[in-house]
């Protein structure tokens, strides 16, 4: 939002929220009839138009996020947060305003007729009418939205993004588009008006704008030297990312929208960007100090890939209606990442101080049905960022388990040699949930799988002279095993479902949640939160801390959990490369650091605990 909103800010179709797209429901139903009854083709073309201009702006987002991820290229070295993210959810709203006047000058001005599909005359007269006309006043246009009355009410919004993305160059308020369709439009109506226009033209022109639009705010260089080398002119015709960069921190230069020439004409281009290009090209991948490997959960996690749609990513994973509706592109995707995908690859790059992360993904989704290959990706992972100097790697979500490698330990066994320490993040884990049981209870309720960090949390917890009443024998059996002297007595075998505090992990059963008491605590220790059936109980959050302020580049969410928090594996890969330790922690029986310890060193370095919901709060549902 600008500083002080002017008239025209908001779109029509705001308050539709989500769904915004209705509005362009009638135009769909009648270009589909007109096109099956054979009456207009045209109608459906307009449709046509809207989905490739929404495909091409998701893949320059993919791209540019991913090679922001890598670090290669880039133009400014600073971070995006969640109020950029939030901004920048409009971007689509110019592809619907664009597509209703498309459909409206087919049906007001084109009735009966149709365009011809070719007519190499009408492209060269549009390529002229935008070299000159278009590019003209869109120069003195952007440069009157920097005169401060029009700059705080309605310019300042665009430049509220210093740092850019591909989706950042068609972020301005409703007013602002309304004169940029008057003057992108001056081509393609003077060629409707001589008759020469043609579909092919309509489609190359808008696709060019989109295309350069993209290119010069995706905050990486990629145009090569020998493109302007071989013909030096073309600097004049053609900017580039770093170029319209240098608009976007220091204001008051290279106004030009797609070719600088009249920045050169009136003494506007910037002295910088020559030199500023050459060293973004000259910009090596970041050195990498830990990196974190998670995995796909479910169908809709793709798409909370920061790599995917930042609307989505930038909140909790939840169930959506409308990506349900997504299904059948949600499956394709889907097989093409777990069939076609031979290795990990890099989604997101963070900062913690001095320390660089990055977060890898295995894709896959389940680690029963791929377990030799998962290990084999999991290995050739850690093995390359060994051969990159990469301190630490983190093992998350379903990369890491008792049956599939041991929790780690199976790659130390293999590789004992390994400069980089593998870290399973159990001993946090347990710690968060440790640290969650509420001062002053006496007893626990314990049901789930036993893993490790259920161990750990059992241990703790009795050792501290807390009953931890264990409902099945089986699993009674198995903790009991881990225990010795008086701290046995503290785990008891019982069918009693009266405590209000319940330990859970994977194996809770659905009758088992029913036969809680009212007010019952669910306290995750799972990976995955368990399925929420009770409205008269709490659930908290599986093992999580919130991160500090001081972590940058920080604009999506882990999975289910909310903004700034991570998962308690993740955070104590951060911590161990924080800490400079020097052993591993992987392995069932083998962890070295004691879970004390990495509390402490967690709260050290900034990190923080969730809050557990209160009693009195109502329709408590994981709010942070």
């Amino acid at each position: 939002m600008a500083s002080r909103p002017g008239l025209l800010t908001d779109w029509p179709w705001t308050p539709l929220g989500s769904f915004k797209y209705l509005v362009l429901t009638p135009l769909v139903i009648d270009g589909i009839y007109s096109y099956a009854t054979m009456r207009d083709h045209d109608k459906l073309m307009v449709v046509a138009l809207m989905m490739w201009r929404i495909v091409h702006s998701q893949v320059w987002i993919s791209f540019a996020r991913y090679q922001a991820a890598k670090g290669t290229k880039r133009i400014v070295n600073k971070s995006i947060e969640f109020d950029q993210v939030d901004r920048e959810r409009t971007w689509d709203d110019q592809i619907i305003f664009n597509t209703l006047i498309f459909y409206l000058g087919k049906v007001l001005v084109l009735p009966t007729n149709t365009a011809p599909f070719w007519r190499l005359d009408g492209v060269v007269l549009i390529a002229l009418l935008h070299a000159g006309p278009v590019e003209f006043f869109y120069y003195w246009f952007h440069r009157a939205l920097h005169h401060h009355f029009l700059y705080s009410r309605y310019h300042s919004h665009h430049h509220s993004s210093i740092v850019t993305e591909p989706i950042t160059s068609v972020v301005h308020p409703f007013a602002e588009h309304i004169v940029y369709t008057l003057i992108l439009g001056i081509p393609l109506v003077t060629t409707l008006l001589c008759g020469t226009i043609s579909m092919v033209s309509v489609f190359l022109y808008i696709t060019y704008i989109d295309f350069m639009n993209n290119l010069g705010h995706c905050n990486f260089e990629l145009i090569p030297k020998p493109f302007f080398s071989l013909f030096p002119p073309l600097k004049f015709f053609c900017y580039t990312p770093s170029f319209h960069s240098l608009h976007h921190t220091q204001f008051r230069t290279n106004y030009s929208l797609f070719m600088p020439m009249y920045d050169y004409i009136y003494g506007t281009n910037d002295k910088c960007s020559d030199s500023l290009y050459e060293t973004s090209l000259e910009q090596e991948e970041e050195k990498t100090d830990a990196i974190h490997l998670t995995h796909l959960t479910s169908l809709d996690s793709i798409y909370h890939l920061r790599l995917g749609f930042a609307s989505l990513s930038s909140h909790p994973l939840t169930s959506r209606c409308y990506l349900f509706l997504m299904r059948p592109f949600s499956l394709t995707l889907s097989f093409i990442l777990t069939y076609f995908s031979p290795q990990t690859f890099v989604f997101e790059r963070n900062r913690f101080g001095d320390l660089t992360l990055h977060s890898h993904l295995l894709p896959k989704f389940s680690s029963h049905r791929h377990k030799e290959r998962i290990n084999k990706m999991i290995e050739a992972a850690i093995l390359e960022a060994e051969k990159k100097g990469v301190r630490v790697m983190s093992l998350g979500l379903l990369n890491q388990g008792e049956e599939l490698n041991g929790y780690g330990e199976m790659y130390v066994r293999k590789h004992p040699k390994l400069k980089i320490r593998i870290v399973d993040g159990s001993s946090l884990a347990a710690e968060v949930v440790v640290h969650s049981v509420p001062v002053g209870t006496r007893e626990v309720l314990f049901r789930g799988q036993i893993t490790k960090v259920a161990r750990a949390i059992v241990s703790s917890l009795c050792q501290n002279g807390i009953k931890v009443l264990v409902l099945r024998e089986e699993e009674h059996r198995m903790l009991a095993e881990l225990l010795g002297g008086d701290c046995k007595e503290n785990l008891v075998l019982t069918r009693n479902y009266s405590p209000t505090i319940w330990l859970v992990g994977d194996g809770l059963s659905k009758e088992e949640q029913k036969m809680a008491g009212k007010g019952t605590r669910f306290l995750p220790f799972s990976q995955f939160p368990p399925t929420k059936l009770r409205k008269d109980c709490f659930y908290h959050t599986t093992p999580a801390m919130i991160i500090p302020d001081s972590a940058q580049n920080i604009d999506s969410c882990e999975n289910w959990l909310g903004r700034r928090v991570m998962s308690a594996w993740r955070v104590g890969g951060i911590v161990h490369a924080l800490e400079g330790w020097e052993e591993h922690e992987c392995g069932l029986h083998n962890s070295i650091l004691n879970p004390p310890k990495v509390w402490e060193a967690a709260l050290r370095n900034g990190f923080k605990p969730l809050v557990l919901p209160s009693l009195e709060t109502k329709g408590f549902d994981n709010s942070y």
